[in-house]
């Protein structure tokens, strides 16, 4: 009776995993975007890198901001203005490590790769035999992984064997050994869309799954889809994610509620990136580099902008602002961001008037509206300079 027990118990063991394992191979709702070639050698390119790097943006109050996570500790150090500027700096190429954009690769199908057959081992074992690269230093990609079959046949493990001997001998941090619940329930995952968790849920699927699964593809393309309708793309601005949503909208042809955020916001310069961004991606025959080298000699990058608020911040309390610089950050603008902006626009119009803009009509009234919000910032800003006697530099 109590091998009776036992064995009841194993049959409702595997049945309760293929179960799991069959509700994994679909865990949520198929998303509508899918990439149909594989997108790597675009987004890895150097342009576009550099595209969606300034598009990001580095803001340093929102990458170092508190998290729940269990160390969240504050130090305090006493140095010289030489040392904090040296910390100020490395602080600034930390925010830069950890803004790096996960990869986008196509999904890898598994293929049979045989190594040998050896049909005089055939019946040796009544199991499988896993053999798996444990060598120190590895990356789990450089790990290889062999069954022996029970007619003999020696070949390189699946993708799923691969991944699990990997996380069984060189367990990645995070990463569980069952699929979360929020990626195997369809109502968890909606419920966490529905409540603009979309960093959450990317940093989750990050670490749960390799950017070459199909999981990782289905579900980041869901997060995007919802982000494209909620309109809160705000949510992923200075984090790791946002240039993987700018491309994947640029790649699917859906930029223009992303475009219509950065012209109400006031990013013009990353707006002409968006459509440059496009226009690459889609061999559109526009000339855009051209205006991109004009941009780049009026702006700094978002580095230097950030390293440059840091030393504002932290200046001498003794000394005084200039009458010029007071001007620049009562307004919030410089000369140099004014003829950028009458640049970005220039650019921006052709492309709301070209045959490629979906909403012509939402864009052109942001437009317009920014239009009358820098002429009333640059009247202002004249004024101001011509009443101090600040001549125009």
């Amino acid at each position: 009776m109590h091998l009776l027990r036992q064995l009841r118990q194993l049959n409702g063991l595997r049945s309760l995993r293929q179960s799991a394992r069959q509700v994994s191979n679909a865990p949520t709702k198929p998303a509508t975007l899918q990439y149909e070639r594989d997108p790597q050698p675009l987004f890895t390119d150097a342009e576009t890198q550099r595209l969606l790097q300034s598009m990001t943006q580095l803001n340093l109050d929102r990458v170092f901001r508190k998290r729940t996570v269990p160390d969240n500790s504050v130090e305090t150090k006493f140095m010289t203005d030489e040392q904090l500027d040296s910390e100020f700096q490395h602080m600034v190429e930390r925010a830069k490590h950890m803004l790096q954009m996960p990869p986008i690769v196509t999904i890898k199908k598994d293929e049979e790769r045989i190594i040998a057959k050896d049909p005089a081992l055939k019946d040796f074992a009544s199991s499988k035999y896993v053999f798996t690269d444990i060598t120190f230093g590895l990356r789990q990609s450089e790990r290889k992984v062999v069954v022996r079959e029970t007619d003999g046949t020696l070949a390189y493990a699946n993708l799923e064997t691969t991944k699990r001997m990997n996380q069984l001998y060189s367990p990645l941090e995070g990463r569980q050994s069952y699929i979360p619940r929020m990626f195997l329930l369809e109502e968890l995952l909606a419920k966490c869309l529905a409540e603009h968790k979309y960093e959450f849920v990317l940093d989750r699927l990050l670490v749960q799954y390799e950017p070459h699964e199909p999981e990782f593809h289905n579900i980041s393309a869901r997060v995007f889809e919802h982000l494209n309708e909620s309109k809160q793309f705000d949510l992923l601005r200075s984090t790791r994610h946002f240039g993987p949503m700018a491309f994947f909208y640029a790649w699917h042809r859906c930029i223009d509620d992303l475009l219509y955020d950065m012209i109400r916001r006031d990013f013009l310069s990353n707006a002409v990136e968006l459509i440059a961004l496009s226009y690459k991606i889609h061999n559109v025959p526009v000339e855009y580099l051209p205006t991109l080298a004009q941009l780049d000699a009026l702006q700094i990058t978002p580095a230097q902008r950030a390293l440059s608020e840091l030393r504002s911040v932290f200046r001498n309390r003794g000394e005084q602002q200039g009458i010029e610089q007071e001007i620049h950050t009562a307004i919030g603008k410089t000369e140099q961001d004014f003829a950028a902006d009458e640049i970005s626009l220039k650019f921006i119009e052709q492309y709301i008037a070209s045959e490629h803009a979906l909403k012509k009509v939402q864009l052109e009234l942001a437009v317009q509206t920014l239009k009358e919000v820098n002429r009333e910032k640059l009247l202002l800003f004249q004024g101001l300079k011509k009443a101090h006697g600040v001549q125009a530099s």
